[in-house]
């Protein structure tokens, strides 16, 4: 009898730098939860955006009945990854199996979190004061990436989570460092979106820095660009910053 063929890849370098992308810039995603009353799964859209580890954070109503079954039951899926054109099934998306773990009004935790939201998605800050929404991180717990037409990855949150002595540090000095660049050296964050991240057009900001990268948007356009290295230590971003702007001005 012929052995069954094995539809999942082995994870590579590649898989994963796929993965973190798909995370790392996403606005929005499909949210699945378990219905409280018939265990029924549901699906709704949330903004998303990242924590500097990589964990989803979403910003939810406590009146929406997502968050009453999050509350309920914290398991839960996030779908991500934007169709492009032709085959929607062609294009990238994973789906990360969470644990959703809500965040109290008052703690360091949840000051960041609103922080790295709103420099992601701006608009939230017309209802991010009301009383009915709260703030979630999705830990992950594993993730499925499916990268087109036969090319089934399985992933670990260890794949995907940035880790490391500098996360913490970048994460306390990371809103001085995106406040310098986007008022001082908007013509250095045009050069990484030209050249690292190849896309086009005027107008880019610097939007969430971390061990791994940074993020750069130019309206609804989410870009993430890799550190050829992570940083071993928050004091050596300067250095990387500027390495990168001479580099795109170079080529």
């Amino acid at each position: 009898m012929e052995k069954k063929k094995d539809v999942i890849r082995e994870t590579d370098a590649g898989a994963i730098r796929l993965g973190k992308t798909l995370l790392r810039e996403a606005r929005y995603g499909a949210l699945g939860v378990l219905d409280p009353e018939t265990g029924a799964p549901a699906v709704s859209r949330a903004g998303v955006a990242t924590d500097v580890d990589g964990t989803p954070l979403i910003l939810i109503s406590l009146l929406a009945a997502h968050t009453r079954a999050l509350l309920a039951d914290p398991r839960c899926s996030l779908l991500l990854g934007e169709p492009g054109k032709g085959d929607a099934l062609a294009h990238p998306r994973i789906t990360l199996a969470c644990k959703a773990v809500k965040l109290e009004r008052g703690t360091a935790e949840q000051a960041r979190a609103e922080r790295r939201y709103l420099n992601r998605n701006a608009k939230a800050k017309l209802y991010v004061g009301l009383g009915d929404f709260s703030f979630f991180r999705l830990e992950i717990q594993n993730a499925s990436l499916n990268g087109g037409f036969g090319k089934a990855y399985l992933l670990t949150r260890s794949d995907l989570l940035t880790t490391g002595p500098a996360v913490e540090a970048l994460a306390e000095s990371e809103q001085s460092a995106l406040d310098h660049m986007n008022a001082e050296h908007l013509d250095a964050v045009e050069v990484y979106a030209h050249h690292f991240a190849k896309a086009s057009g005027k107008g880019w900001s610097l939007t969430g820095i971390d061990a791994d990268g940074i993020d750069i948007v130019c309206g609804d356009e989410v870009r993430r660009i890799f550190f050829d290295t992570p940083l071993a230590d928050a004091g050596a971003l300067r250095k990387v910053l500027v390495e990168m702007a001479k580099t795109g001005r170079g080529g």
